[in-house]
């Protein structure tokens, strides 16, 4: 089936006057999947490896938890699976007749990862396109999510074939996108917003990680990559900053130990609230459009 043609007078509601604007309609055979008993799926993305994606996802997903809603994550980065480790969770995966069952943090969140499928964790992921687009088709699609509030799902860096296959075959609310403040993590970070506009995913903010560290003896900030850039990327893309989070060695403890869900701060606080306003701004932006 031919994928439908893009109305050219559409304006993604990400898209502001004057900022980068999508480049064509979605192109390719995937279809979106049946959204279930989800209510929000939200992608938490970066162009380059090392931003701190991964633990924002998770920590992201914990805050949620601790609101009160029911959340999962779907571990998309298949060739380097981090969520499993930060939280303390193992396989293997089981089907019980509805689908698999996705893995549970100690807290309770639902969890899906290429981690559960090899022997351990050092064992690599070493497939093909093929196989990777029917694998994360099969972890939204053929797990047993139930009832969810929010399905976080951590993005591999890049935008090669997974990304790709998220975007077209999952029905994703907006991507947030997280970097650092060095240059070149900002110049990367925007090709991987381009790839997400270009397909008509909405952008629902920004979060430049690791902005400030706080000298543990002086008690000085300083900034360990440079100035912040976040400001100027949000303008560029007409998207708000979610948060600019400081470097804190508590989050790499925590990850090791497979304890990153219990750790919380204010700053992340901040940033599950800013999310859930970029999230209804988008809902009510879609409402004025039908």
């Amino acid at each position: 089936m031919a994928p439908e043609a893009a109305d050219p007078h559409a304006h993604p509601p990400s898209s502001p006057p004057g900022g980068p604007a999508p480049r064509g309609a979605p192109r390719g055979p995937l279809q979106k999947m049946d959204k279930g008993r989800i209510r929000r799926i939200v992608g938490v993305g970066n162009g380059k490896g090392g931003g701190g994606k991964w633990s924002n996802a998770v920590l992201l997903a914990s805050e949620m938890q601790r609101r009160g809603f029911r959340v999962g994550i779907l571990d998309a980065d298949v060739t380097g699976p981090s969520v499993p480790k930060l939280l303390g969770s193992s396989g293997p995966l089981r089907d019980q007749g509805e689908g698999i069952e996705p893995a549970h943090s100690s807290g309770g969140m639902l969890l899906i990862s290429s981690q559960f499928l090899v022997e351990d964790d050092q064992t690599p992921v070493i497939w093909r396109g093929p196989l990777v687009t029917r694998l994360i088709q099969q972890f939204f699609g053929g797990v047993n999510w139930g009832a969810l509030d929010y399905l976080f799902i951590d993005m591999p860096p890049g935008t090669s074939d997974i990304p790709l296959t998220v975007f077209q075959t999952i029905p994703i609310d907006g991507m947030v996108f997280v970097f650092t403040p060095q240059e070149l993590a900002g110049m990367i970070v925007r090709k991987a917003m381009n790839m997400a506009r270009d397909v008509h995913v909405p952008l629902l903010g920004v979060v430049e990680n690791m902005t400030v560290v706080t000298c543990p003896h002086c008690h000085t900030e300083f900034e360990p990559f440079g100035p912040s850039r976040v400001d100027a990327v949000a303008t560029e893309y007409g998207v708000p900053v979610l948060a600019k989070l400081p470097l804190d060695p508590a989050v790499s403890e925590r990850g090791d130990a497979g304890k990153l869900d219990v750790w919380e701060s204010a700053p992340i606080r901040q940033l599950a609230t800013s999310l859930d306003a970029a999230l209804v701004a988008v809902e009510k932006s879609r409402g004025a459009t039908l």
